[in-house]
């Protein structure tokens, strides 16, 4: 069975930096396309960045220049570098993957358990 575990929230003072990162653990055959998501109070949930099988990357227009996505292959994490953060950057942030468990297996969506975000003066 396959888990996506998020750490590294917490609450940080307007233009502060934040470092979230995801482990993904269990049969995994091959990790596709991965993101972060989040979610504020009363708002829907939605894509803040992303990297595409292929590596490109995609961010939305809030995050662009302040956040970063990477990830490691070998060790199955992906990670979001969150630098000059606002008060609108404050929400529940979501790890997610698409993975393969084996070779005869079909993609399947992960989602991690999140982690809170607080920018706050």
């Amino acid at each position: 069975q396959v888990q996506l575990v998020e750490t590294g929230g917490g609450m940080v003072q307007p233009g502060g930096s934040l470092r979230l990162s995801c482990a993904a653990s269990g049969t995994i055959f091959s990790i596709n396309s991965v993101a972060w998501y989040r979610q504020a109070p009363g708002k829907e949930r939605e894509l803040v960045a992303g990297i595409v099988s292929g590596g490109s990357t995609n961010y939305d227009d809030s995050v662009l220049g302040r956040f970063t996505i990477s990830r490691d292959n070998a060790n199955k994490t992906i990670t979001l570098q969150m630098n000059n953060l606002r008060p609108e950057d404050t929400a529940l942030y979501y790890c997610y993957a698409v993975i393969r468990a084996s070779i005869r297996s079909g993609p399947v969506r992960y989602w991690g358990q999140g982690t809170q975000v607080t920018v706050s003066s």
